[in-house]
């Protein structure tokens, strides 16, 4: 027995994404269950129907009104699972908020997702962007991800090698993970738990505070901090956080940048490429702080755009692109977007 849905029409997404980009779906519905999916999967009236899989909303711009159904993932749940070779398992539900999950996990005394506290968004989302932050990747401490394939109407579990995760990419962002719907995720915390300081920033945040030997929890505390220093509260300016990837070139286009540009902010990494700084490269072509209608650049951080108000999806993209334009004219380096364009 399919359960009933409650279908909404020419439903807001206003406060379905974090921009607060003000478009309309044609169909929306929450899903808080597995049945639910299957059922709205196998609902006539949404047959043929384009689908956006919805979770926080903190990685979306929405370019205009949606004309086919939302299928906004609200399935709840989180458990300890136990301990498997050092680490203690932990699974959530698609649906939980992240950041309360994270928080959650620190009140069960399990360290090993304190660097990314306060991301926005849902656990459901985290393995699709592999978020990470001060250090850490999702991939990481990364175990198992339960999903619906809708092809076969079956659950199956994943692991790291069959997610494919790269920088803010996993196969969910490609067209053969299309069609998995991902129900919940395991993680693996480590049990003998050591504090990750390799992020400068956050390491002389952690001296400056006199933590001699900083807890996981006063880890997070200390993200929390920096995040709100530096970030907007979607709840007061609409944004999705870092609009563009830091963009990553070869050593060889390194060096010609620095012999042009020796102020020029890179990391090397560990396959001999550098990764260059977004942010410094917008900020040097003179646009952190600027506007383009109602849409802008945050004046205290140069990757965040910004709803000043009002903004339309079409604005916001506006003003990317020429920020994108701008930067691969000066730098010859191409800037990509984080957010999925809908």
């Amino acid at each position: 027995m399919l359960p009933d849905l409650a279908i909404a029409h020419d439903f807001s997404l206003k406060s379905c994404n974090t921009f607060g980009i003000d478009a309309r779906a044609r169909r929306y519905l929450r899903i808080h269950s597995v049945a639910e999916l299957a059922a709205a999967l196998a609902n006539p009236s949404l047959a043929g129907m384009p689908r956006l899989l919805l979770g926080g909303g903190s990685n979306i711009l929405l370019t205009g009104d949606f004309d086919g159904v939302v299928l906004h993932m609200a399935i709840a749940g989180r458990a300890v699972l136990g301990e498997r070779g050092g680490h203690t398992l932990v699974r959530a539900a698609a649906g939980e908020n992240w950041h309360a999950f994270v928080q959650w996990t620190l009140a069960q005394g399990l360290g090993g997702l304190e660097n990314m506290s306060l991301i926005p968004g849902t656990v459901g989302a985290s393995p699709i962007q592999n978020i990470g932050a001060y250090g850490v990747e999702l991939k990481d401490v990364f175990d198992a991800v339960t999903v619906y394939d809708i092809a076969s109407g079956q659950l199956r579990s994943m692991d790291a090698a069959a997610c494919r995760f790269g920088y803010r990419d996993s196969i969910f962002k490609h067209a053969d993970g299309a069609g998995l719907v991902i129900v919940d995720v395991t993680f693996a915390l480590p049990t003998a738990w050591a504090p990750n300081l390799r992020y400068a920033e956050l390491a002389q945040a952690v001296a400056q505070a006199g933590m001699a030997a900083p807890s996981a929890q006063g880890i997070s505390e200390t993200v929390v901090a920096i995040r709100r220093r530096k970030l907007p509260d979607p709840a007061v300016i609409g944004n999705a956080g870092s609009f563009f990837k830091n963009p990553v070139v070869s050593s060889a286009r390194c060096r010609d940048l620095l012999a042009a540009f020796p102020a020029l902010v890179h990391h090397a990494q560990a396959d001999g490429s550098e990764k260059l700084a977004a942010g410094w490269l917008i900020d040097q072509c003179g646009w952190k702080g600027r506007n383009l209608g109602a849409a802008g650049v945050y004046p205290k951080q140069a990757l965040v755009l910004v709803n000043n108000g009002g903004a339309s999806g079409a604005e916001v993209l506006a003003l990317a692109n020429a920020i994108r334009d701008d930067v691969a004219a000066r730098y010859g380096v191409t800037l990509e977007a984080e957010p999925v364009f809908v």
